[in-house]
């Protein structure tokens, strides 16, 4: 554990001391995002965070490659590489659309790339292995192999940037996610159900990384936004771990934990509440027919706004969810208890959350201050929806159009 640490100090220490030289950065250059009528924040506040995440991995994972215990991990593998060459796709990808707004194609595009270079340099999910269907393992062939890690790539990437809509959901989540992710790791890893040169705990061990160093500046209040650059790039990491945990493992992993999850569902469970709120949001859009770039009000934290609970207890509500969910994936595999005992305390955890997310203290006060604020945000939308078509009237009139 001890390189892992090692790791971890760098990833954190460097990014959380290189925010206020991106901040900075951000304000030269106009990567400023500008309050809407989605957006609970009043002020203009600079974005391009990715940045410095992107820095302290790129140091860490070079850290990495010099501490002898993951020299196995290094040597003779191209997979390394790819992960560094798909992740700065990816944070380029973000950091384009920070800067100037890029097509929803294009940002694809982008993620393809990514998930391209992955499965090229050997990062690529092997097996599969549908839950209560009976089958055994199925091994991808190897021209379904990287569609499968595109697909991949693409949906975790996306997950990851339509949950950060509040300060520090998004990097809260992946912290919480990440550090489950590495525990089940090394978990199998003492089992025998691993190898040694599989990268996914150094992966998920950075991720949490740069999130704790990058969180401080981004919660209470967030002084800076990761972006489309740190979303993406952290979508592009949790789905490299989920690939080389998942992907790689040719085995029920029964026993200790519930004898319907394959290795592939733990990671999905895991990064259950950004999956399921991706999964929402494109049967919502489909459909109402809208185009899946159309952004709207109804993701998980907006819902949870809604109900009368504020920015930051919607975001601390959806962080106990991530641990919930992980503690459901973890508890039955570091224990020797049997299915049940191991599900009672969790779903009693998840029970108590459910009925205070519904009822809690001053339910009806805060539904009604929320939907006054609502109607409120609404109302000064339409208004500057009228004022900007009586603009365009106007200047139709002046041109003879």
């Amino acid at each position: 554990m001890g390189g892992y640490a090692v790791v971890f100090f760098v990833a954190a220490t460097l990014t959380f001391a290189l925010v206020p030289l991106v901040r900075k950065l951000a304000f030269r250059i106009g990567a400023v995002k500008v309050p809407t009528a989605r957006d609970v924040h009043t002020t203009a506040i600079p974005e391009l965070g990715g940045a410095a995440m992107f820095v302290g991995f790129l140091i860490a994972f070079g850290v990495a490659s010099q501490i002898p215990q993951f020299r196995e991990m290094f040597d003779g593998s191209s997979e390394p590489a790819g992960v560094i060459l798909a992740a700065g796709v990816m944070f380029a990808t973000g950091a384009l659309d920070d800067l100037r707004d890029v097509s929803p194609p294009a940002k694809i595009a982008g993620m393809v790339l990514a998930g391209s270079l992955l499965s090229l340099f050997g990062v690529s999910m092997l097996f599969f292995h549908v839950p209560f269907s009976g089958a055994d393992v199925i091994v991808l062939s190897p021209d379904l192999a990287p569609l499968v890690t595109v697909v991949t790539v693409v949906v975790f990437a996306n997950a990851i940037n339509l949950i950060d809509g509040l300060d520090g959901l998004a990097a809260g989540i992946v912290i919480i996610a990440g550090t489950a992710l590495f525990l089940y790791s090394t978990q199998l890893f003492d089992n025998g159900f691993l190898e040694g040169s599989n990268v996914a705990p150094l992966v998920a061990v950075i991720a949490v990384g740069v999130c704790v160093g990058f969180l401080p500046w981004n919660f209470n209040p967030a002084r800076i936004f990761m972006g489309d650059a740190g979303a993406l790039f952290l979508g592009l990491l949790m789905a490299v771990t989920t690939i080389t945990i998942g992907g790689r493992a040719d085995y029920q992993y029964t026993g200790t934990t519930y004898f319907f999850f394959a290795p592939l569902v733990i990671p999905l469970l895991i990064l259950g509440v950004p999956i399921v709120d991706t999964a929402f949001s494109f049967l919502r859009r489909v459909l109402r027919g809208q185009s899946f770039s159309v952004a709207d009000k109804d993701h998980l934290h907006h819902r949870l706004m809604r109900l009368g609970h504020g920015p930051r207890r919607t975001v601390v509500l959806l962080w106990l969810w991530t641990a919930v969910l992980s503690g459901l994936a973890l508890v039955p595999t570091f224990t020797s208890q049997g299915n049940a005992n191991a599900l009672v305390p969790i779903g009693a955890l998840a029970l108590m959350l459910l009925l205070y997310v519904f009822f809690f203290p001053g339910r009806k006060e805060a539904q009604a201050i929320a939907a006054e604020e609502a109607a409120e945000a609404a109302a000064e939308a339409a208004a500057e929806a009228e004022k900007g078509q009586v603009i365009d009237l106007g200047s139709r009139r002046r041109t003879g159009n």
